[in-house]
């Protein structure tokens, strides 16, 4: 995982309607950059739709939220269309930012061995900077707990 004080690397990727966003785009603004493994599966969709209903509290205080993943821009529109996701959902299918923000880890499952991207959220202060670092982040309450930090509860 990157370190908090660091410059967030830079990426450009497309969203879920083929346009392109880049994270200099958002300069001057606080960020919420969640990587999730795979649209429409449990854990992905509950974490998605956790983010979905506090998108307006998030909004109240001006944070961007951006969920990436290494699916196609198509299985993002269908994933956002079907559980009516407010938010930005970029599609990294070259690992350009999954790799950039090491999240793309080993991971062992029923004892099989195999690379994948690693739930985590990062948030990125107003000039680009990593502000927090949260590695394996559970889907259900990853919302609520950047709710909770961005409201004072567990800043250092």
């Amino acid at each position: 995982m990157l370190e908090v004080g660091k410059k967030a690397p830079a990426f450009t990727l497309l969203d879920k309607d083929g346009a392109q966003v880049s994270l200099s785009d958002f300069l001057g603004k606080k960020i919420v950059l969640y990587f999730y493994p795979r649209d429409n599966t449990p854990g992905c969709t509950r974490q998605a739709c956790a983010f979905a209903a506090s998108y307006a509290q998030f909004k109240r205080q001006d944070v961007v939220v951006i969920g990436i993943s290494k699916d196609s821009v198509a299985s993002h529109l269908k994933f956002a269309q079907k559980h009516e996701l407010p938010f930005i959902l970029l599609s990294d299918p070259e690992l350009q930012a999954i790799q950039a923000y090491d999240v793309w880890k080993e991971k062992k499952l029923y004892g099989k061995v195999s690379m994948g991207v690693v739930r985590s959220t990062y948030i990125i202060d107003e000039e680009g900077v990593i502000e927090k670092v949260m590695p394996k982040v559970k889907p259900d309450t990853n919302a609520a707990e950047i709710l909770a930090y961005l409201a004072g509860e567990g800043k250092s």
